[in-house]
């Protein structure tokens, strides 16, 4: 976590404020390496505070360095309120009304307390070379464990079958899931966040996997679509076209690029094609301790790319009641372009 504080309090700087209480355990653990369910910190000029309660006293002190470890052995928003001065940044995304109200009446009348959200989420958005790490080792695996499932076969399996031997396999590598697992064959292919279910898959059929797995709390996150068999004329242009899309996009990405125009790189060659309309998700997002974090690949977003931020790049087409493909890398922001940690080959793939 060495820096992450300087960089945190220098935003804080330029925002004037004194300080910043971060609650969202997920930014929590950004800031001080703490994995545990209930913890907050305060950061400011000169301070650095880590607050938890007696459960975890023991794991701070392993996991949680360059930040004073605070033990609450009361009133836990008391506790917070007594070390907040001046001006103060909260994460209004993350904290409910009634819990912002509870805290407001505890805190002095010389405190000011302003809406602060998506403050650290803007730093995590460039990745160190630890993040980057974790994040390359967590795709590698990933890519094991379905490569060692497409060697087990679909064809006479259910959805949910497959799913659990992928599952399984992360699992025995080491990893944990950054997400339960679609696989969706035939026309369950379609929905784009189909769950895996009891239907058996057969031959001749379009079979979208997507998947990811874990590695220290930070996520991979991978899509690829299979052939169980020959697919028709209709089934290999919809690959092509998706495949073309994605390829042109990734080419796209470089730093100073906006997000809006990358994801229009791939809805143009879609759109040309006639399956404009069946594409309704965006092209990609960040992924790091989150599965989906900033920056935003969509005609909505406003995101400037950088050098260091890692995002996925996975358009798709959709034919309700016939079939979907989706094709998924997750690629490294360069100075130049992008470095691909996705190693499975993206050339149509029969499986048995």
């Amino acid at each position: 976590m060495r820096g992450r504080g300087d960089r945190f309090e220098a935003v804080l700087g330029e925002r004037g404020l004194d300080r910043f209480l971060v609650t969202d355990l997920t930014n929590v653990r950004y800031l001080t390496g703490f994995t545990g369910t209930n913890g907050a910190a305060i950061c400011g000029p000169g301070v650095r505070v880590f607050l938890t309660d007696f459960r975890y006293t023991e794991r701070a002190a392993a996991e949680v360095s360059e930040w004073e470890i605070v033990t609450v052995t009361g009133d836990w928003l008391a506790g917070i309120a007594e070390r907040l001065a001046g001006k103060v940044g909260f994460e209004d995304d993350h904290v409910s009304v009634r819990t912002f109200s509870k805290l407001e009446e505890k805190l002095g009348e010389s405190v000011e307390v302003v809406a602060a959200g998506g403050t650290v989420e803007g730093l995590r958005r460039v990745k160190d070379e630890t993040e980057l790490a974790l994040i390359a080792e967590a795709t590698k695996l990933a890519d094991a464990a379905l490569k060692q499932t497409l060697e087990n076969a679909f064809v006479g399996k259910t959805e949910r079958e497959v799913a659990d031997y992928f599952e399984a396999k992360v699992r025995g590598f080491g990893g944990t899931l950054s997400f339960d697992s679609i696989v969706a064959a035939g026309p369950n292919g379609a929905q784009p966040h189909a769950e895996p279910g009891d239907r058996v898959i057969g031959r001749g059929e379009l079979v979208v996997f997507d998947m990811g797995a874990k590695l220290d709390g930070y996520c991979s996150d991978g899509t690829r679509t299979f052939a169980t068999g020959d697919i028709g004329d209709e089934g290999r242009k919809v690959y092509e076209t998706v495949l073309e899309a994605q390829l042109a996009s990734l080419d796209a990405i470089r730093p100073g690029e906006k997000g809006e125009d990358v994801d229009n790189v791939a809805r143009k060659i879609i759109g040309d094609a006639g399956y404009g309309e069946y594409f309704g998700h965006g092209l990609g997002h960040g992924v790091g301790l989150d599965i989906h974090e900033g920056p935003r690949l969509s005609l909505r977003s406003d995101d400037v790319l950088a050098a260091n931020e890692v995002v996925t790049v996975e358009p798709g087409i959709y034919l309700a009641g016939n079939l979907g493909v989706r094709i998924e890398d997750i690629v490294v922001v360069t100075d130049d372009g992008i470095l691909n940690l996705s190693s499975l080959p993206k050339d149509l793939t029969f499986v048995d």
